[in-house]
């Protein structure tokens, strides 16, 4: 017996395996917002710590007044610690908020998430400013945030919490701005200030910033396809931060910072950047790099301070008077003098100035012409070298004003 036919124009259906069900989506995670941080520079640097973040990936990193605000999680915090040549530290916000009262304060205070950046029984420093502000004493604003602190994270305030050396004593530093009634309370995520790369020791007179070295360079162009000459190095500091920045070596990589101590600290990130910053570095500097000075003792601090920077075969030292300055032999390129010539302030005096910089002007126009020129100077004293300079930077070294000039040697 034949089986019944399927009605026309309707097709028959043959069930097939029963469907599985379909797991149950997981939930998203749920993203932190992003952080927002501040490199803080000093006066006049704010320019090339913002093109510094730029290079970083911050495209919106725009300069003010103290430094450069960017935004970003670990990664971004551990990158900009390695990489930032020209930052004094990086800050990062814990919470911005109106405070006309001492109770608003402690109301705000409180809701602020301490246990982020502090863990039980750690101590926390506060340095506080207060302008134009009905909050006006520093030390009872200082005094309320750390019992916020202690009742939120468990955090004790340390000694000196109301101000004095921001760099002192231990536990998490906490930086405070109270203008026009409104507060900003951001975590010092650097510790020691990121000019210390970790390999000066050793110093001559009137020693220079690592920070204001590097700031010389950056604002130059110089990227290290040329050679270098520093014909009054001291203690080598440009030298050094030369071959640093010409290996591409990260000057954070040495150091330990402060965010290394939070409870959210991520060590396996931290690994695998500073294993992504080796993997960069060159072996040796492309272009001879001369740090001279007529001082031994200047001599024998720059090569200490270049072997514990890892750059002694980068950097040739030679004791030698500005009188006896000689560009590298065999280097047909013409490179850059970059130095930091005595103010007549703190190192040599006033009178004798005028007879320095004559012998220095003789010199660059017999070993160095054509050579790219770059001083840290204050502008009375750079004037006394008769070659055309070019002031890109003002800022400040060891408390005296100063700039960045640049120019060219004339000749060649």
């Amino acid at each position: 017996m034949r089986p019944p036919r399927a009605p026309k124009g309707k097709a028959s259906k043959v069930p097939g395996p029963p469907k599985a069900p379909e797991p149950p989506k997981a939930p998203r995670a749920r993203e932190e917002p992003p952080e927002r941080c501040f490199a803080v520079a000093a006066p006049g640097l704010e320019a090339l710590v913002a093109a510094e973040l730029r290079a970083l990936g911050h495209e919106a990193a725009v300069p003010e007044p103290g430094g450069v605000e960017f935004t970003g999680g670990p990664e971004a915090l551990g990158r900009a610690h390695l990489w930032l040549r020209t930052a004094s530290r990086v800050l990062v916000r814990l919470g911005e908020f109106h405070a006309g009262s001492f109770a608003e304060l402690e109301r705000h205070a409180r809701r602020l998430p301490w246990e982020r950046w502090l863990s039980r029984g750690e101590a926390v420093r506060f340095r506080v400013s207060c302008q134009r502000s009905r909050l006006y004493h520093s030390g009872a604003v200082a005094e309320r945030l750390g019992e916020a602190a202690a009742l939120r994270a468990g955090a004790v305030a340390g000694e000196g919490a109301e101000g004095g050396d921001e760099e002192a004593g231990d536990g998490q530093l906490v930086v405070v701005r109270v203008v026009e009634n409104r507060c900003t309370v951001s975590v010092d995520a650097s510790g020691a200030l990121l000019h210390r790369r970790g390999y000066r020791l050793a110093t001559a007179k009137a020693p220079l910033r690592e920070t204001l070295a590097a700031a010389l360079l950056l604002a130059t162009g110089w990227n290290g396809r040329t050679p270098l000459i520093d014909p009054l190095c001291g203690s080598g500091t440009i030298a050094l931060e030369a071959a640093l920045l010409a290996r591409g070596v990260a000057p954070g990589r040495r150091r330990r910072f402060r965010f290394m101590d939070w409870p959210e600290f991520d060590a396996a990130l931290w690994s695998a950047l500073c294993a992504e910053a080796d993997e960069r570095a060159l072996v040796a500097a492309p272009m001879p790099i001369l740090a001279c000075d007529r001082d031994p003792g200047a001599i024998r601090a720059t090569e200490d301070n270049a072997r514990r920077a890892g750059v002694e075969g980068d950097v040739v030292c030679r004791v030698q008077p500005l009188g006896a300055l000689a560009a590298p032999a065999g280097v047909p390129l013409q490179g850059l003098v970059a130095t930091n010539p005595p103010y007549g302030e703190r190192v040599g005096t006033r009178g004798s100035l005028r007879g320095f910089y004559m012998e220095m002007d003789a010199a660059l126009r017999r070993a160095c012409a054509g050579w790219g020129l770059a001083l840290i100077a204050p502008e009375r004293t750079a004037a006394l070298l008769h070659i055309p300079l070019t002031p890109v930077v003002h800022t400040r070294n060891g408390g005296i004003p100063v700039q960045i000039l640049v120019g060219q040697v004339p000749g060649g």
